[in-house]
């Protein structure tokens, strides 16, 4: 038994490590190209925290724990709406980009509710209640079409700025450059090795303790896996950077949805296990929760609005796992 947590812990730990080292790395590469917070927040960083998601899903599939997936995807989804605005929103209001409310936030929405609506009246009618490949196949597609809007968002930026990349500095500029690229790769390779571990510990004390590896997926790996998350937006909101952090959470949320769900289910349908659909329904309602907290308030998420998606999240937490 202590061997299977210090492997689940040891995987965590390399997990948070890796992820901190490929947002550090990968933030460094796009202030050379003079990219807005706001845009940061919901590509790299939100791509560079959605790594550990995306390393345990796949590393899931490939091992045959399929209900993992889900449950990691889903849970995570929860945690950063609840946990992390929460706990940012509690340690400083939180005031949130117009183009966030106008454009990102409703984009999220959308995607939680077609996830919603391919749980609850999937494609494939002769199956159980699960995310084929074939839906896989359309979150994918969705995930590009979000990139697409994503790069002319930053041409868009960057041509009211003017803003370009410092291409006469040198070797400093190249070393900088290189160092930033090295930092992000061990990141991925430790992102890589730390998802085999955790699928690996977290199988075996879900079995141990008879605990099924959907609600596993749903607290244990949802929450760790998202530790990268809450880390960036604390430290985003305690700098004064809250676009940065609310970009974050929306851009994390659509990774999630649409690549790491995506991707994950190319490997054999994930099943919805019992309970699922409603944890569907639920991180579609703490979505409608944020956009609302978002838009009243002069555009802020204030404290008590952060208390009170941090209480939603841990009550619905602690409720859905007593009943499994």
């Amino acid at each position: 038994m202590l061997e299977q947590v210090a492997l689940t812990l040891l995987g965590l730990v390399l997990l948070l490590g890796g992820g901190e080292a490929l947002v550090r790395g990968s933030c460094a590469l796009a202030e050379t190209f003079g990219v807005s917070p706001r845009v940061i927040g919901i590509t790299l960083v939100a791509f560079g925290t959605s790594a550990p998601e995306l390393a345990v899903n796949v590393a899931a599939a490939r091992q045959g724990h399929p209900e993992m997936c889900f449950g990691n995807v889903i849970g995570s989804n929860l945690a950063n709406v609840g946990l992390i605005v929460g706990v940012a929103a509690l340690l400083r209001p939180l005031s949130v980009h117009r183009l966030l409310v106008l454009r990102d936030l409703p984009i999220m929405l959308a995607v939680t509710f077609a996830a919603c609506l391919m749980g609850a009246w999937p494609l494939d009618q002769s199956a159980e209640a699960s995310f084929s490949r074939f839906e896989g196949l359309l979150l994918l597609l969705g995930f590009a079409a979000f990139m697409g809007y994503v790069a002319r968002a930053i041409r868009s930026e960057r041509d009211a700025s003017g803003t370009a990349p410092d291409m006469d500095a040198g070797t400093s500029t190249n070393s900088s450059t290189g160092q930033s690229a090295a930092l992000g790769l061990a990141g991925l390779l430790g992102l890589l090795l730390g998802a085999r571990w955790t699928v690996q510990g977290a199988t075996e004390l879900a079995a141990g303790f008879g605990v099924s590896d959907a609600v596993i997926g749903l607290t244990l790996l949802a929450v760790g896996t998202s530790l990268p998350e809450l880390a960036t937006s604390v430290i985003a909101t305690l700098r004064g950077q809250v676009d940065l952090a609310v970009g974050n959470v929306v851009g994390s949320n659509l990774f999630n949805l649409l690549l790491v769900l995506g991707a994950s289910s190319q490997f054999g349908a994930i099943p919805i296990p019992t309970g699922g659909q409603m944890d569907l329904w639920v991180s579609l309602l703490i979505s409608v929760a944020l956009l609302i907290a978002a838009i009243t308030q002069g555009r802020q998420v204030v404290r008590y609005e952060g208390g009170l998606l941090l209480g939603a999240y841990l009550l619905y937490l602690i409720g859905r796992v007593s009943v499994v």
